[in-house]
């Protein structure tokens, strides 16, 4: 795994810590670039353990010793915005549970951005491009993210629609046709119905693309997947890192096919675009 994911490597494999270098891992996500500069008595204090307890900590995760660790934690922050796993707790103040998840999303989205497969998005783009006409689907908070998709694909002049009911989402499928296009919008990707409904509109020709968790049913049922992957913990708390990155990819297909199009298209999203002016109150001098 490259250095550069360190960070989250230690939040993945927390839970198979014992107490004592859970201590250390603890003391570290809390805090990475004040555990750059700390020695290891001092990390090992902060952490109420011994200083063996640390230097074992560390060749767990590939490094000789603690400078060695100390140096793969710096090029892991130099690598992109950490991200702490660092759940919302009961008595957070706003001060705390509005750090943590401004912090979560702008880590989650860094690490999208660097796990972006270039031919992945240009397959999609492809799709989409040629498609006669583009439904989105999404059930619960990946439905208004069906709904924004609408409202960025709908310039494009071809038929687009968004659905949030399941029922209409089947009938939909059961009516699509080849040159079709389904783009499926789920942060688990193991809602029943979503799977079925993505089996469907296969089974009718239409392409179906995932925008959701790797490996997931949903993703194994469709054309093309464009891989999400957000911690979070959906069964307690509304889904927030994940929406926000379904919904600047959803801005990247969007830029994609509009590029796809070429200059000439440009006129016609200025149009659309010019056709606002009135609406708006001049700016104040």
């Amino acid at each position: 795994m490259a250095v550069h994911d360190l960070i989250n490597r230690i939040r993945e494999r927390l839970d198979e810590l014992n107490r004592s270098e859970r201590k250390v891992a603890d003391v570290i996500l809390a805090d990475p670039a004040a555990a750059t500069g700390m020695s290891i008595a001092a990390l090992a204090q902060a952490s109420l353990v011994s200083e063996p307890t640390v230097n074992r900590f560390c060749r767990n995760f590939d490094a000789k010793g603690f400078p060695d660790f100390k140096i793969k934690l710096a090029q892991s922050l130099a690598g992109g915005t950490p991200y702490v796993s660092r759940s919302v707790d009961q008595n957070d103040d706003a001060a705390a549970y509005g750090d943590k998840i401004l912090g979560a999303t702008v880590a989650a989205l860094d690490d999208a951005r660097r796990a972006l497969d270039p031919r992945r998005i240009e397959r999609a783009v492809d799709y989409l491009s040629q498609a006669k006409q583009i439904c989105f689907f999404g059930l619960g908070a990946s439905g208004p993210v069906a709904a924004d998709a609408q409202h960025k694909f709908f310039r494009f002049n071809l038929p687009v629609m968004a659905y949030e009911d399941v029922l209409m989402q089947r009938m939909v499928a059961a009516a699509c046709h080849t040159g079709d296009v389904i783009v499926i919008i789920s942060y688990t990707g193991r809602t029943r119905e979503l799977v079925d409904i993505a089996k469907l509109a296969r089974s009718n020709g239409a392409a179906v693309l995932g925008i959701t968790a790797p490996d997931s049913p949903l993703a194994r049922e469709c054309t093309e997947v464009l891989e999400v992957m957000a911690p979070e913990d959906t069964d307690i708390y509304m889904p927030m890192t994940s929406r926000m990155i379904h919904l600047a990819l959803i801005d990247v297909l969007a830029t994609g096919v509009t590029l796809r199009r070429g200059e000439d298209f440009q006129q016609h999203l200025k149009k659309i675009k010019d056709s606002l002016k009135d609406t708006r109150f001049p700016p104040e001098s």
